[in-house]
């Protein structure tokens, strides 16, 4: 995968911003969390079809994606 690549494929941002947003102990917001669950989705998604040639990565994205679906689902 070349550095181009990787850079657009990075949403490992993302990601952190969903974990930190998920992890707060004070000020729960359900239609923030949702956006940033869905918007960690949508990134996930896109970054797993773009590095189907690192299989490692693309798995990776697709795990987080998953995760994120199964969270808004349990949120309702």
């Amino acid at each position: 995968m070349n550095q181009q690549a990787l850079a657009r494929c990075i949403e490992a941002h993302i990601c952190d911003t969903t974990g930190r947003v998920l992890s707060r102990h004070t000020g729960y917001n359900a239609n923030l969390t949702c956006a940033v669950l869905e918007a960690c989705t949508s990134a996930c998604k896109a970054c797993g079809d773009e590095c189907k040639r690192c299989q490692v990565y693309a798995e990776s994205c697709r795990r987080c994606a998953q995760a994120c679906r199964e969270l808004l689902d349990a949120l309702g």
